[in-house]
């Protein structure tokens, strides 16, 4: 989001009036933005607790005992439910069956709220490293050009994080987010950034 406001200013003509408007532009955004995120999170939260409640509901009390297994096996990793015998399944609901009754009514908990002020918050100071430049250098060329760089190096370091949590090859994850990256600062400084 930052470096779509960096790459909408123009480096032959910006003034430091142009550069104040475009930090504060890229500023206001990433707070609209983490707000938006924030909230997605705690609704996706929300959505997510509703239909475990609705699967438990169901395997609890079913009205088609193999509709509740095949709603068991759903919920876990395509490679384990693979491996479930159906008297396996079943026993698990029966388990379910002997818990105590859920709640009725889904709530956030504080740590929920605390999570989507920390989604606030990473998204929202994502935007300094990229704005810093703007503050320190005179030269609104080459701060933009430093802020690029930034940019780069976050994107690279958020795909290579990615790819050591889920994907196994992170270098390469990190490259691809990388190239993307460069795909972008390179459209922007084409039209004209």
């Amino acid at each position: 989001m930052a470096l779509t406001f960096t790459g909408s200013l123009s480096v032959a003509t910006a003034e430091r009036a142009d550069v104040r408007e475009m930090l504060i532009g890229a500023l206001g955004c990433n707070i609209a933005w983490g707000l938006v995120d924030a909230v997605m999170f705690l609704l996706g939260t929300l959505a997510e607790r509703g239909r475990n409640l609705a699967i438990l509901n169901e395997a609890r009390n079913p009205r088609d005992p193999a509709r509740a297994r095949g709603l068991i096996l759903e919920t876990l990793p395509p490679a384990v439910a693979a491996t479930m015998e159906p008297d396996e399944v079943e026993a698990i609901r029966r388990r379910l069956a002997r818990l105590p009754e859920p709640p009725t009514h889904l709530r956030l908990t504080a740590g929920d709220f605390r999570t989507a002020a920390g989604v606030f918050l990473l998204v929202f100071l994502a935007t300094f490293p990229v704005a810093l430049p703007f503050t320190f250098l005179d030269n609104a060329h080459v701060a933009l050009r430093v802020s690029n760089g930034i940019a780069l190096v976050m994107l690279f370091l958020g795909g290579y994080f990615l790819g050591r949590y889920g994907l196994r090859r992170p270098w390469l994850s990190g490259l691809v987010t990388l190239g993307v990256g460069v795909v972008l600062v390179w459209a922007t400084i084409a039209l004209g950034g």
